[in-house]
């Protein structure tokens, strides 16, 4: 079985993903949409990232690359670099039965993985906040949109938004 890489993030007009290590918005709908994308699947973050959620998200193997050597919590694994974080998702995915591994972001890890990535799920916030995080460049020569959902502001969403899939060309 192989196994696909897939980056999940929700990216303002702007390219802007976050600022000072939170994100700039809330979407109680990508929230449950993210959570459904990823549950039962490895999940691939940055230490900032799993510093901003605080814990490993139940139902998904969380494993965070740092450099720190000393880095460690319960319940995570930990990885020195992004090769060994997608050895060790490939294992995690294989034990659980999964066919992907989710790449959850910071800005510098989705930089490092979006040439190696199969599938971007791209939420589309409608906003352009100021932020020290940034998507990189969806580069249309290299990505084709299969999919593109749009959804107006639920009563618990901060603003309008789309579901957009792209699959490597």
């Amino acid at each position: 079985m192989s196994v696909r890489i897939t980056l999940v993030v929700a990216v303002a007009h702007n390219g802007v993903i976050g600022g000072n290590n939170q994100l700039l918005w809330r979407l109680k709908s990508d929230l449950r949409y993210f959570k459904t994308v990823t549950m039962g699947k490895p999940m691939v973050m940055g230490r900032k990232t799993f510093h901003s959620i605080g814990k490993p998200l139940p139902g998904r193997k969380t494993i965070v690359v740092t450099r720190d050597q000393a880095f460690a919590y319960d319940g995570v694994l930990v990885a020195h670099d992004v090769d060994a974080a997608l050895e060790l998702a490939a294992q995690e995915a294989r034990a659980l039965g999964a066919d992907e591994i989710i790449i959850a972001g910071g800005g510098e890890l989705y930089a490092q993985l979006i040439g190696r990535a199969d599938r971007l799920r791209v939420t589309e916030v409608d906003l352009a906040p100021q932020g020290d995080a940034h998507f990189p460049k969806i580069d249309p020569a290299q990505w084709r949109e299969i999919r593109r959902e749009p959804h107006p502001a639920g009563p618990e969403d901060e603003a309008a938004f789309c579901f957009v899939d792209y699959e490597r060309r």
